[in-house]
């Protein structure tokens, strides 16, 4: 998979774009994930239009991270790239897991540019206080897991650690475009999750339905956390509906 390189003012991305075709869609990446994330769909989106994919700061080959990684500062990074790119909205924003989140704000923040939204196993903002579900040696890891990041002249940057901060970022702007939205969950049990979150998890993405009057949700039986590598084509499918729902109201 051939990448090519952005020089921005934060430093350089490793992108790919592929395909041809309105709209763009653009595939933002769970926490840390690569673009090799996508392989197993991007050849078929790719045949229906244009995408990009990218790997965020921090991550395989993109530079280091020098500043925290709240969910504005990631929007406002992710669109410099597409305007370097020489992409222009609207665009479908493909966001999972962590990345919904960004999806999420993108829409909110700049809602004239975004067309269309696949939230594929997306986080959410209630997925905040999922924690008190935990178990005690769960989150005696993730504290344990938090300090070594703070340690660390790169890590202490990291993401996962201005969650909080993107969500607050999201609750200030209460105005979502009426855009399809497709919301895809994983149907299978994670035996390292308790019940107790699985159950609270699939709540909140459901919640996410609410934010359109033209949404639809996809149930994907045979997967956990990574439909797109279990069940392939079911998020194929989707994708490719939201890029004729867009088209149709086009």
């Amino acid at each position: 998979m051939k990448k090519s390189e952005l020089h921005t003012s934060k430093g350089k991305l490793l992108y790919q774009i592929s395909g041809n075709g309105k709209p763009t869609l653009v595939l933002i990446n769970g926490g840390s994930g690569p673009i090799e994330g996508w392989m197993k769909i991007l050849p078929d989106i790719s045949a229906a239009s244009t995408v990009f994919s990218y790997n965020r700061l921090g991550v395989a080959g993109s530079d280091k991270l020098q500043h925290p990684q709240d969910g504005v500062t990631i929007v406002e990074h992710l669109r410099e790239a597409l305007q370097l790119a020489g992409l222009k909205p609207p665009f479908v924003l493909v966001g999972h897991s962590l990345g919904g989140l960004y999806a999420n704000l993108y829409a909110r923040k700049y809602p004239d540019e975004v067309a269309g939204v696949v939230f594929l196993e997306s986080s959410t903002p209630g997925d905040i206080s999922l924690d008190q579900h935990q178990g005690k040696t769960v989150k005696a890891m993730n504290k344990l897991l938090a300090m070594f990041d703070f340690l660390s002249p790169h890590k202490k940057y990291d993401e996962v650690h201005y969650v909080k901060q993107t969500v607050d970022q999201i609750h200030a702007l209460d105005r979502f475009p009426a855009v399809p939205v497709y919301v895809i969950t994983g149907g299978k049990q994670n035996p390292m999750m308790p019940e107790a979150v699985r159950k609270q998890r699939l709540h909140n993405q459901l919640e996410l339905l609410a934010f359109s009057p033209s949404s639809t949700h996809i149930s994907a039986d045979k997967s956990g956390h990574f439909p797109q590598f279990s069940e392939p084509k079911l998020v194929i499918d989707a994708i490719k509906a939201c890029i004729e729902k867009v088209q149709d109201r086009t």
